[in-house]
């Protein structure tokens, strides 16, 4: 019933930048709080920046000033802007969404699939 698409990720040398995009479709009534993800290789999955409906943002302090979350709520998207990627940043990002699906009370929380952000030499 509903799909949480990710796209954007790539492999990008040190200092370089990439823009991920999540996409949420589906019978959608409301989408609350929306945050990025990501899990690198052996480590646990750790909030890198969340923000709410009404555009309040927080961050991990390893991405402060470097991230930049935003979100278009007419387009039921939200997007990560990474800036002085570091290769530390690699990990597979993921979109998490907190919506409420049309015709239902409770608000759950849904999962992209995830993408892959390589920074490397």
């Amino acid at each position: 019933q509903v799909q949480l698409v990710e796209s954007g990720g790539g492999l990008v040398q040190p200092g370089g930048s990439l823009r991920l995009s999540c996409a949420a479709s589906g019978s959608i009534f409301s989408i609350n709080a929306m945050r990025w993800y990501r899990q690198a290789p052996g480590k646990e999955r750790e909030l890198v920046a969340a923000i709410t409906s009404g555009g309040s943002t927080n961050y991990a302090d390893s991405v402060k000033g470097r991230f930049t979350i935003s979100r278009d709520n007419a387009k039921n998207t939200v997007y990560l802007q990474m800036n002085s990627l570091k290769p530390e940043d690699t990990a597979v990002y993921y979109c998490n969404a907190d919506l409420r699906i049309t015709g239902r009370i409770n608000i759950g929380a849904y999962w992209g699939q995830g993408t892959q952000v390589t920074v490397s030499s």
